[in-house]
């Protein structure tokens, strides 16, 4: 089973997975199996910073070393719930994450999320850490970069100043989460420098390499298993 909630030996569902290091147990059976257990990168930040820019460019950048993924392809999908936070939303993204990251590789994960909306839910047991780089900008640039959006993405004035209030409580609060969120402003900053620090930001915080060494010992990528 790769959803990993669900245990391979008796198929009982877990509603808190329980992860011991690199080991996923049931607690139901006691089943115990091999589960890479690694870090989960939060590239979050108001609309209009440049998440949407920056993602595509980060995945060229960082090319086999992580999976760089927008969530929100799952909110326009129709995967949207009205509770605060969105719980069902991000708890499906981290499941998501989770079986991504099986195949030895993290996930960088771009879209606007803050440490509540992850830390709290039973799925942050499935990674080692979260870790989490808001890009942000000055409220002017933000607003314009917004208006020039298509009319189909609906940015209206009320919407607008939702978002310029959401980016100053971000910048006012960042240091409060647990774990803080780092920020990033690109208001005047080139493309290029701020793929530049995202991706250093991945490669300071990550703990694997682009050869991958399995729960059972073989090194994906040096062998033909």
């Amino acid at each position: 089973m790769l959803d990993p909630r669900i245990c391979p030996a008796c198929g009982d569902r877990a509603n808190a997975p329980l992860v011991e290091s690199s080991t996923r147990v049931c607690e139901h059976c006691g089943h115990r199996w091999p589960f890479r257990r690694l870090p989960l990168f939060a590239l979050t930040g108001p609309s209009g910073a440049g998440k949407s820019t920056v993602g595509p460019a980060l995945a060229r950048r960082l090319g086999a070393r992580a999976v760089v993924l927008e969530q929100d392809v799952l909110w326009t999908a129709g995967l949207r719930d009205d509770v605060d936070g969105h719980p069902a939303f991000r708890a499906t993204w981290l499941r998501m994450a989770a079986m991504i990251a099986q195949n030895g590789r993290p996930v960088v994960l771009c879209g606007t999320v803050v440490p509540p909306e992850f830390e709290a839910l039973p799925e942050r047991a499935l990674f080692s850490d979260i870790h989490y780089l808001a890009l942000v900008a000055e409220p002017a640039v933000l607003a314009r970069r917004l208006r020039a959006r298509p009319a189909w993405r609906e940015w209206d004035e009320p919407r607008i100043a939702e978002t310029l209030e959401f980016d100053a409580w971000l910048r006012e609060h960042a240091d409060t989460f647990r774990p803080p969120v780092r920020l990033f402003d690109t208001t005047n900053a080139s493309l290029e420098a701020a793929v530049d620090h995202a991706a250093a930001w991945f490669r300071e915080l990550a703990t694997v390499d682009t050869v991958h060494e399995s729960p059972d010992g073989c090194k994906q990528g040096a062998c033909n298993c």
